[in-house]
């Protein structure tokens, strides 16, 4: 049994999605399920939010991470650096700030082929005035102001 399909085994049984552990405290999620179910891989495949599945699913920084299709759960284990979002799915806004703040699926930007996330659309307006310095200044505050 190769890697991806142990690991989705595993997280694809009931009973043995285990609760959050330190490590996802650094990744935005909601009874361990990364960033609102969305699949990450689609805010650059279809330049929007995608509902993942629980069909294609799998365990990254201990917080189940759910995807579309076979294609984007197998394109963000090649590279899930590449397609995580910045500040482990926090609001990229609060972080510019030093606090953290949960995400909604529809405030989002790509920049510099990375994933940002807001939590609402009027902050990702405020932040897509100057991307540059909120990232300087989040950049200054990521990851202790969560991960210590």
């Amino acid at each position: 049994m190769n890697r991806r399909k142990f690991t989705c085994a595993i997280a694809c049984l009931p009973g043995l999605v285990t609760p959050a552990h330190a490590e996802s405290a650094c990744i935005f999620n909601t009874a361990g399920i990364a960033i609102n179910g969305i699949d990450p891989v689609g805010y650059f495949s279809d330049q929007r939010p995608i509902d993942g599945s629980d069909q294609y699913r799998l365990r990254w920084h201990n917080v189940i991470w759910r995807f579309a299709s076979f294609e984007t759960m197998d394109a963000f284990e090649r590279d899930p650096y590449y397609f995580a979002p910045r500040y482990g799915g926090f609001c990229s806004v609060s972080m510019a700030s030093g606090t953290v703040s949960d995400t909604v699926p529809k405030a989002w930007s790509i920049r510099d082929g990375r994933l940002y996330l807001a939590e609402t659309e009027l902050a990702m307006m405020a932040w897509k005035q100057t991307p540059a310095a909120y990232i300087d200044r989040a950049d200054h505050y990521w990851p202790s102001a969560l991960c210590g």
